[in-house]
């Protein structure tokens, strides 16, 4: 035998390997790789921010390769995982390519917003201290107790009002501010409320709403008791006036949401063809029936859009009534009585059948927005 044949490898360690490449070539064995080099990604980069934990370096230094890590392991890991996808059968590819980016979304999804849902529900039919059944005594008070009833009607004017206020003033500044010279300065300024948080808009507006009360020596530091008296008024603590303290407060959600609805309907009035307005003038049309007639239609899907989001944020206001009034006066909300019933009475279980009963508010909006959203889509 010579020393080539003798250093050769055997026969059977070459089938070995061979039956192990071509068993990697196969549809399940492509599948499981696809699997194991992510989670093994996964798991080196979840090693690495352990390792940055226990690390002696300066925080800042810390923070800056967290940013790096972190950035370049999610790309890292969608690089990889789409690349093992894609060497898999076109069909099968075909099928998982999606899931590739949007799997980590729905995964998040699931931890922070499906698996908090279901312990809510389960809550919801448990005492305020989660230890035994109650049935539906926690929505029987949701539903019955004259507080929550107040809730509701406040919310529903919410609803209304403010939604119909924020959506028509949006769409009449729009219609105007686009005809003038000076629109970016007079959409400036109807945006700029936006950049304003809620809670600092209720503070804002606070000092505006300011009841010092009758005395000798007694001045009003609030902008509208101010405007009451140099008219010869009598200065009103209008935040404790039901149900017109509800209005006020209504006032502040369409002071910040006006500039929003503006914005995004401005951008849609400026996407309506030419050729259609010109045609419109032509048959006779005047300006306001030219507008309803022939641009409100046409932007109807942004017009639902923006209102559906307004409409969303109305029935889970929180902000401006907690810092304003804390629902004092007749003007809680049902968020705000979340909040009650949590942190200040301490009941999970009526605080949950609360939370359970926004959820099902909203969720025939989202649901309706969804599916004109799919109509929509499916015309184009």
């Amino acid at each position: 035998m010579s020393v080539v044949e003798a250093k050769s490898p055997t026969p059977n360690g070459n089938n070995t390997i061979n039956k192990i490449l071509a068993w990697f070539g196969t549809t399940l064995g492509q599948i499981l790789v696809s699997i194991f080099v992510p989670v093994l990604t996964f798991l080196v980069l979840w090693q690495g921010y352990l390792f940055l934990q226990r690390a002696n370096a300066p925080q800042i230094v810390q923070v800056l390769v967290a940013i790096v890590w972190g950035v370049g392991g999610v790309a890292l890991l969608y690089v990889v995982t789409n690349w093992l996808v894609m060497k898999l059968p076109k069909r099968v590819s075909r099928v998982l390519q999606p899931f590739v980016f949007v799997g980590p979304a729905v995964a998040i999804m699931a931890w922070f917003l499906a698996i908090p849902v279901f312990r809510s529900l389960i809550a919801s039919f448990r005492n305020y201290l989660g230890t035994e059944w109650v049935g539906f005594d926690n929505y029987k008070f949701a539903f019955t107790d004259p507080r929550m009833l107040e809730t509701f009607r406040n919310n529903l004017l919410w609803l209304i009002f403010g939604t119909a206020f924020s959506v028509g003033l949006g769409l009449l500044i729009a219609t105007l501010a686009d005809r003038t010279r000076a629109e970016v300065i007079y959409k400036s300024i109807i945006f700029t409320p936006m950049a304003i948080s809620f809670v600092g808009a209720g503070v804002i507006w606070k000092f505006i709403y300011t009841y010092k009360g009758t005395g000798v020596g007694i001045q009003e530091i609030g902008l509208l008791n101010a405007l009451v008296t140099a008219l010869g008024g009598t200065p009103q603590p209008w935040l404790n006036l039901p149900p017109w303290n509800n209005f006020l407060l209504i006032v502040i959600m369409i002071w910040l949401q006006t500039g929003y609805a503006m914005v995004i309907l401005s951008s849609a009035i400026k996407g309506v063809p030419a050729e259609l307005l010109e045609a419109a003038r032509i048959d006779g049309a005047t300006e306001i029936k030219t507008f309803f007639s022939v641009i409100v239609p046409y932007i109807k899907g942004t017009l639902l859009t923006v209102t559906t989001t307004i409409v969303i944020f109305s029935l889970k206001t929180f902000d401006i009534v907690r810092v304003m009034t804390g629902g004092n006066n007749g003007t809680n909300v049902i968020a705000n009585e979340f909040y009650l019933q949590s942190f200040t009475y301490t009941d999970a279980g009526r605080a949950s059948a609360i939370a359970i009963v926004l959820l099902l508010l909203v969720t025939p909006i989202i649901f309706n927005n969804v599916r004109q959203y799919n109509q929509a889509r499916r015309g184009f």
